[in-house]
């Protein structure tokens, strides 16, 4: 059966942690919007455009081909950027990037043409809200601020990325703000998402409970 898994949250709550994981375990296609959001940063800060121009950032839209592999691997005009898109420039502009409707209008184009073969685990901001309204399973992750900053920090240190956890709590403060206040299909939970607070759970804990929901839905559609 063929279904649709639609998780959005805030900056660092471990969505794509668990997308992955599941993901891996169910056979399904996981589809990493954020490092596709990320991707376009990169290429805008490559090229030396002020990330907060958008006229400018969204002139870059025709040169921008994103490719996302299953491996994990994010291309850009079929560079490996995987790991320079984690860095802390990338990190401090992306909302930005993400802001912006045209932008996310062609990203959003790529990300549904990307879930119409397989079942498919999709995180994001927007997901159940506007990429995938019709999602069978929708869910709402989030964690605190406190522990969103102590998780990005660990998971640049293990990854060899330079930064501070003052930066990223800042960063994650500032990002929160920027997600939940724009124009276009802000960060919000969808009506019929399932409200998930991972602040004092392993990732094996929310992997169960993640689980247990798309077992339920599944049920359910039968």
């Amino acid at each position: 059966m063929k279904i649709a898994v639609a998780i959005d949250g805030p900056a660092a709550a471990g969505k794509s942690t668990i997308a992955k994981k599941v993901a891996l375990m169910r056979g399904f296609t996981y589809i990493d919007t954020g490092a596709m959001y990320r991707a376009f940063t990169w290429y805008c800060l490559e090229k030396g455009v002020d990330c907060q121009d958008e006229k400018a950032c969204v002139s870059l839209i025709p040169e921008v081909n994103i490719e996302l592999k299953p491996n994990g691997i994010v291309l850009c005009n079929g560079v490996d950027i995987s790991k320079p898109i984690r860095g802390t420039d990338v990190s401090s502009n992306v909302s930005y990037i993400a802001s912006y409707k045209d932008i996310r209008l062609a990203l959003v184009k790529l990300q549904r043409k990307m879930a119409e073969k397989d079942s498919v685990i999709m995180d994001g901001r927007d997901i159940g809200t506007y990429v995938l309204p019709n999602a069978e399973v929708k869910i709402f992750q989030v964690a605190s601020v406190e522990t969103r900053a102590k998780r990005r920090y660990l998971e640049n240190q293990e990854k060899g990325i330079s930064c501070t956890y003052e930066q990223i709590f800042e960063d994650v403060q500032r990002r929160d703000h920027i997600d939940s206040t724009r124009a276009f299909s802000p960060l919000k939970k969808a009506e019929d998402a399932v409200y998930l607070d991972t602040s004092d759970l392993s990732i094996d804990e929310v992997v169960a409970i993640v689980n247990g929901i798309i077992d339920k839905k599944l049920e359910e559609i039968k």
